[in-house]
């Protein structure tokens, strides 16, 4: 597949640059671990389980336990930049494999191209244009295919296309669909406050749909998914596209999303110093994002106590556990149905924030993957 605009993003530049490249030269040598063909037992946690998630699923519990190994400063004692710097649950998956011999499923069934929307259609978003990474599945299709455009986590602070490209990759091998994942600008202490995400992330869905031809895809059948922060804003592009009077998507993926501005609620209560989601780190995050507490407020911030959900396409949500976020999760199952929208919820027990791409060594991971891209596939029918 051909792109209009293929240019290469400075800051992919480099050892970036040079690691996909490397990635694509050889996939057909890394295209051997998925998480099914990994034996559990390989993945072994070293400790006990925390006594406020006594049944954390064991694999799930030795991510955990390499990603604090990595012994980062805690987000809120650094910078917004440093916080970038930090390590991921990527990361912690990527090194438990190392342990083991095994590498990370590669996509060597997919193509993949970067490039940046044009400054003049982002108008009013990113002045220098929204970057978008593009997965794209092997072999011949008649006609077009269906697009997810994906927007990945990390509390509007940190985050990456890399980071979350686990996620990305495994949903573009297993529906069959072109991913487009955003990389939104992120907020710091001065700049990038809220929406600038949101917007960025309505003008990538609306670039995707607007030139469905110029890319393959089937304007028709363009879903949204996120994950957390990411799952928030695939929520926002269909309220704010409906405000906006321009088509919604077909269906929308929420994993896990933020849906409240309430850090009180059972979950919040119960896992308060969670792993890798805390609150101390969520109140960081929306310290940094929010230009003022009461953007918490907002519609496209508080979905279950402020947004119209009314008109949003079928919604299937993808909840974790051991995560704070988990009541959030359920009330926004609820204020969807009331409000008539089609949902289905899933809750994965004994997992935490953050599982959804960690597919290649906790085995419940691999069945979030598969149950999305079923409800995906059956949205593009």
């Amino acid at each position: 597949m051909q792109y209009l605009h293929s240019v290469v993003p400075a800051w992919l530049s480099g050892r970036h640059l040079t690691r996909l490249v490397a990635l694509a030269g050889l996939a057909a040598a890394l295209a051997s671990c998925r998480s099914e063909d990994i034996e559990p037992d390989l993945i072994q946690p070293v400790g006990s389980a925390p006594s406020f998630a006594p049944d954390i699923n064991r694999q799930m519990l030795a991510v955990t336990e390499q990603f604090e190994m990595f012994g980062d400063q805690p987000l809120p004692t650094l910078t917004a930049r440093q916080a970038r710097m930090t390590h991921s649950v990527t990361d912690a998956v990527n090194q438990l494999l190392a342990k083991n011999g095994k590498t990370p499923f590669a996509g060597a069934n997919l193509v993949i191209n970067q490039f940046v929307l044009p400054k003049a259609y982002t108008a009013g978003s990113a002045a220098d244009g929204v970057p978008v990474r593009v997965y794209t599945p092997n072999g011949s299709v008649v006609g077009t295919r269906p697009a997810i455009v994906y927007y990945h986590g990390g509390g509007w602070v940190i985050g990456s296309l890399n980071v979350y490209e686990p996620s990305a990759k495994a949903l573009a091998d297993r529906t069959g669909a072109i991913v487009i994942s955003v990389d939104y600008r992120l907020a710091s202490e001065t700049a990038n406050k809220f929406p600038a995400a949101h917007e960025d992330a309505y003008a990538a869905y609306k670039w995707v749909r607007d030139n469905a031809g110029t890319i393959g895809v089937n304007p028709a059948k363009i879903a949204v998914a996120g994950e957390s922060a990411g799952g928030n804003m695939a929520a926002a592009v269909c309220i704010l596209a409906r405000e906006r009077g321009y088509p919604l998507p077909i269906h929308e993926l929420l994993v896990y999303p933020v849906a409240d501005n309430n850090l009180n609620t059972a979950s919040y209560n119960q896992y308060a110093n969670a792993v890798p989601l805390n609150k101390t780190n969520i109140q960081y995050f929306t310290g940094l994002y929010f230009n003022s507490s009461t953007d918490g407020d907002n519609r496209l911030i508080s979905l279950v106590d402020v947004a119209d959900l009314k008109g949003l396409p079928p919604t299937t949500i993808i909840a974790a556990e051991i995560d704070p976020l988990q009541t959030e999760g359920t009330l926004l199952r609820d204020k969807l149905t009331t409000a008539g929208v089609s949902v289905d919820y899933t809750l994965y027990k004994g997992t935490t924030h953050e599982f959804f791409g960690t597919y290649d060594v906790v085995p419940p991971a691999s069945d979030a993957q598969n149950h999305a891209a079923d409800r995906l596939k059956t949205a593009f029918q």
